[in-house]
């Protein structure tokens, strides 16, 4: 857009970032090539020079996922952004494009399953030492703290039982030591919450998630400063390889557009689920960000503007009462993705978290009976309803 006055989240997930060709196009262009061509050999030097702006090859950018990448920085509020093939894509190359061997990495240790392993496992193959703590207490992160501590990593609402990590305090305890904090914030979507606003130095986000929001591709993207993105993440990402599909990225472009629509749906349809989970006898306990017998509810209160779209529940009779209820639902199906249009269910203990230990389940409170609920934009009174229904025979 030419007009470079303050636009409002939802103008902004429609209109920025619009580069139209000489057609002038409504929708945005998809530019599936591989390459480009230039007027002469002095111009394809220049371009390889820097000297001109313009692209020179889809893994290293694309004018269609330039277009994405634009419009998430107007909605982050971020400099400069990557876009990548998947969630995972963007979680280890914001965390490697920066580590060496020798670094340790302090991160929370209530994550997604493969953010895990990227932390537990993969860094210390290439002798990057990690220490997962108890993230809901800002003492366990200083603690941590080592005189090699490069990198803070966390996410905010967790995976899946929904803990809050105070942002801004870990910013602080970085930026005591000269570290980088790394935000995973898929499940607060970047409506409900903004790392960089609270000190967070990168963000990054599963685009699969709620941002394509209807099942049909896979994504991912890492926002910074552009300081920090030419100093650590340029090179990284151009001779790695974890580039975006132009295709993909035109269906997120497509996604964003109706984003506030749906997670404002969504949330306030886990709202009204929650309460009736936590109403149910069948039911142990619920967590959800946005009632006020959640665990870290005054952290929420600072850092979030609305619950979330996932509620997170125990029930009384352990995993077989977990199955029962779960095969027993007919509106709500059974999925381990989350943030889509349809309400999925999951059982992590035996899904997205069945590789953990058990005492790191335990540790986590992914019990036997925890399921975690991503919230549709279906009426939620039939959401209700067969909720109802499928707990009635446990």
């Amino acid at each position: 857009m030419t007009n470079n006055r303050q636009l409002r989240p939802a103008t902004q997930l429609v209109h920025g970032g619009i580069n139209r060709s000489g057609f002038g196009e409504t929708s945005e262009a998809i530019y599936l090539t591989q390459g480009f061509v230039y007027d002469s050999s002095e111009a394809a030097e220049a371009r390889f020079k820097g000297e001109d702006p313009g692209f020179i090859y889809s893994r290293y950018a694309n004018p269609t996922t330039d277009m994405f990448e634009k419009r998430m920085c107007l909605m982050e509020g971020a400099e400069d952004a990557r876009a990548t093939a998947s969630g995972m894509a963007a979680i280890s190359a914001a965390l490697l494009c920066q580590l060496k061997a020798g670094d340790h990495v302090v991160s929370a240790r209530a994550l997604f399953g493969s953010c895990r392993w990227v932390v537990e496992t993969l860094l210390p193959q290439y002798g990057i030492e990690s220490s997962l703590v108890d993230g809901r207490d800002l003492a366990n992160f200083e603690a941590a703290i080592r005189p090699n501590t490069k990198v803070f990593f966390l996410e905010s609402p967790t995976n899946p039982t929904l803990e809050v990590v105070d942002i801004a305090g870990v910013t602080q305890l970085a930026n005591q030591i000269g570290a980088t904090l790394v935000v995973d914030n898929v499940f607060a979507t970047p409506l409900l919450q903004k790392p960089l606003e609270l000190g967070a130095h990168v963000v990054c986000y599963s685009a699969t998630k709620h941002i394509d929001g209807q099942g049909r591709c896979l994504g991912g993207v890492v926002l910074s400063s552009k300081e920090w993105i030419d100093e650590n993440l340029h090179d990284f990402f151009r001779h790695t390889g974890p580039s975006l599909s132009p295709f993909n990225a035109w269906t997120l472009l497509k996604g964003l557009e109706t984003l506030p629509l749906r997670v404002r749906r969504q949330t306030d349809s886990a709202g009204r689920l929650a309460d009736f989970l936590a109403d149910h006898p069948a039911v142990a306990k619920v967590i959800y960000p946005g009632r006020a017998d959640h665990p870290q509810a005054d952290v929420c209160a600072r850092q979030m503007s609305g619950g979330s779209t996932l509620v997170a529940f125990e029930l009384k009779g352990g995993k077989s009462a977990a199955f029962a209820m779960q095969n027993a639902l007919e509106v709500v199906r059974i999925s381990n993705n989350l943030g889509d249009s349809k309400s999925l269910i999951t059982h992590p203990a035996t899904t997205t978290h069945k590789n953990l230990s058990e005492e790191a389940r335990d540790e986590l409170g992914i019990g036997p009976g925890v399921v975690r609920l991503s919230v549709g934009i279906e009426d939620v009174e039939d959401l209700v309803e067969d909720f109802d229904r499928a707990l009635s025979g446990l």
